[in-house]
C-alpha cells in the first residue's frame, strides 16, 4: 500500500488537545512519499556511548553513536567514528541501551476509559490520553484494529502522523466488520452502530468494505468466531457466514486492503486463511497447531500476532494483587482501576471464574504454538488487544507481552525483534521499526540491557519520537 499525499497545503484541525494544524500529508501504510519541509535545518542531536539493538536480529554492539537531525537518523556507528555538524548536541548515554520504538499491530482506541466500556469513550481526549500514555512506555506506534468511527479516526490519524505530534503514531482499522447477535459482543463491548459493520448478506459486506476504503483505512477486520474462548459453558455467539467472510475478503483484496481476522480456535484459523486472510489477529488457543496450518501460514505469506497477554490480563490482577505496588504498572493505572483491582470481592470472583481457568489454558496453548510457528519461519508480529476491556492497559500490556514471549521459549532480543522490525513488516512499514540511517528516530533509551533480562524494558529513561524526546523516565528516579 503506498503513502497517499493530499495535494493541498490547507490543514485539517483536530481538537484543541491535538495538533493545532496539520501540514501536508494523508498518510496510509507503505513506505514514506514525502515529509514536511522545514524552514530551516533542524539541529542535530548526537547520541554517543550507547549499547545498540539495532531491531534487525542482530548482536547489540557497544559504544556506539547515533546522529539524528530532524524527525530522521542520520548515521550510526561507533562512538568517534560518527561525525556530528557542527554545533550538534551532544548526550552521552554510557551505560544505557538504545532500542527502537515497540510497535503494536493489534490494539484499540477510544473503546474504555477507566473501568467503562462503551462508545461514549471514542473522544479526541480519550484517544490522545492513551496515545500518550503508549508513547511513555516506549510503544511509539499503534495499530487499532477495529472499533473505530469516522471522520474522527480518519482526523486523529491523519494529527499523529504529522511532524511534531506527540503521543504514539496511530494507524489502523476503519469499523471493521462484525456478526448480526455475534462477535464482537454488543453487551460486552458497547460501541455504536457507527463503529462496526454487522453485514447480514454479501452485499451489505461488499458495501462495508467498500465504505472503509473511501475513508482510507489501513487495513479491513474481521471478528468471525462464536466467543466461547474456551469456556464449555458459555453460549455461543453466532458465527460469520463462509459467505460473507469470503465476500469481504475478496473485496478487500479488489480494493488492495488486507484483511485481518479475530479468531481462538484453530478450526477457524484453517478456514480464514484458506479464504485468504492476510493476519491472524490472535493466537491460536485452543489446540496445537498442525502441519498443514503451518505450511498454509507459510506458503501464503500470512501473519501471525500472538497476543498472549490478552488472556493473561484475564485474571492477572485479580491473582497477583500484589503487583499494584509495581511502580511500572503504577505508571498506566487510573484511581478507577486501582480502586477495581484493590477490591478483595472483585478479586475472588474474576479468580473463580471458569474464564479465569480457560484463559490460563489458553496462554500456555499461546505460548506452545507461537514457538512452534517461529521456529517454523512463519511471519509473526506483534500486540496485545490493548485498549479493548479495562484490563488491557496501554503499555503495560505491551510490557508484558514481551515477557510471555520470552517464557514461551524465543530470547529477550527475539522477543524484541518481533516488537519492533516484524510488527513494522506486518504494517508494511518501512521508515521505521529499526535504528538506521534514514529511518524515523523513534526510540527507546533503557537504564540496562535487555539482553541479559527482558525487565528491562520497564527502565526506561527516556522515548524519543520523530526525532524529539517525548518522554521519560517511566518511573521517576
Amino acid at each position: 500500500m503506498a503513502w497517499r499525499l493530499e495535494k493541498k497545503q490547507a490543514v485539517r484541525g483536530l481538537s484543541r488537545l491535538l495538533l493545532a494544524s496539520v501540514a501536508g500529508g494523508v498518510l496510509s501504510l507503505g513506505g514514506l512519499v514525502g515529509t514536511q519541509a522545514y524552514a530551516q535545518t533542524p539541529s542535530a542531536v548526537l547520541l554517543e556511548h550507547v549499547r545498540l539493538f539495532d531491531g534487525t536480529g542482530t548482536a547489540e554492539q557497544d559504544d556506539m553513536a547515533v546522529l539524528v537531525q530532524g524527525p530522521r537518523i542520520i548515521s550510526v556507528g561507533h562512538s568517534g567514528h560518527v561525525k556530528a555538524p557542527k554545533g550538534a548536541q551532544r548526550i552521552d548515554l554510557s551505560g544505557k541501551t538504545l532500542i527502537p520504538g515497540l510497535i503494536t499491530d493489534h490494539s484499540h482506541v477510544g473503546v474504555v476509559s477507566g473501568t467503562s466500556v462503551g462508545a461514549e469513550n471514542f473522544t479526541a481526549p480519550v484517544i490522545k490520553a492513551a496515545l500518550d500514555q503508549y508513547e511513555r512506555y516506549g510503544v511509539t506506534t499503534v495499530t487499532a484494529l477495529g472499533l473505530t468511527k469516522s471522520p474522527l479516526f480518519d482526523d486523529l490519524r491523519r494529527a499523529q502522523h504529522a511532524e511534531g505530534a506527540t503521543g504514539a503514531d496511530l494507524f489502523g482499522v476503519d469499523q471493521g466488520i462484525g456478526v448480526p447477535g455475534g462477535m464482537p459482543p454488543e453487551g460486552m463491548v458497547k460501541v455504536g452502530k457507527d463503529q462496526i459493520f454487522r453485514p447480514a448478506t454479501v452485499a451489505e459486506a461488499q458495501q462495508a468494505v467498500r465504505t472503509m476504503a473511501s475513508e482510507h483505512t489501513d487495513l479491513v477486520k474481521l471478528w468471525v468466531d462464536d466467543f466461547r474462548n474456551g469456556v464449555a459453558s458459555q453460549k455461543p455467539l453466532p458465527v460469520m457466514k463462509p459467505e460473507i467472510w469470503q465476500a469481504a475478503i475478496t473485496e478487500a483484496h479488489n480494493q488492495k486492503l488486507r484483511v485481518a481476522v479475530h479468531i481462538h480456535d484453530l478450526d477457524y484459523g484453517k478456514r480464514l486463511v484458506a479464504a485468504g486472510a492476510d493476519i491472524i489477529a490472535h493466537g491460536v488457543r485452543d489446540e496445537p497447531v498442525d502441519g498443514p496450518f503451518v505450511t498454509a501460514l507459510k506458503d501464503r505469506g500470512v501473519w501471525y500476532i500472538p497476543t498472549i497477554s490478552l488472556d493473561e490480563a484475564t485474571y492477572l490482577f485479580a491473582e497477583q494483587p500484589e503487583i499494584l505496588n509495581d511502580p511500572v504498572l503504577k505508571a498506566g493505572l487510573n484511581a478507577d482501576l486501582q480502586k477495581q483491582f484493590s477490591d478483595p470481592a472483585w478479586r475472588q470472583k474474576v479468580a473463580a471464574s471458569p474464564l479465569a481457568k480457560a484463559s490460563h489454558a489458553a496462554v500456555a496453548m499461546n505460548q506452545k504454538n507461537l514457538l512452534t510457528l517461529y521456529q517454523a519461519g512463519v511471519k509473526i508480529g506483534f500486540g496485545t488487544d490493548s485498549g479493548a476491556a479495562p484490563v488491557r492497559i496501554p503499555g503495560f500490556a505491551e510490557h508484558r507481552e514481551l515477557r510471555l514471549l520470552v517464557q514461551a521459549g524465543l530470547t529477550p532480543l527475539q522477543a524484541l525483534t518481533l516488537a519492533t522490525s516484524q510488527a513494522a513488516a506486518l504494517l508494511n512499514l518501512s521508515d521505521r521499526g529499526v535504528i538506521a540511517p534514514g529511518k524515523r528516530a523513534d526510540f527507546v533509551v533503557l537504564e540496562a540491557d535487555p539482553a541479559d533480562n527482558i525487565a528491562a524494558v520497564d527502565q526506561i529513561a527516556a522515548v524519543w519520537r520523530g526525532g524529539v524526546r517525548a518522554a521519560g523516565p517511566l518511573v521517576p528516579r
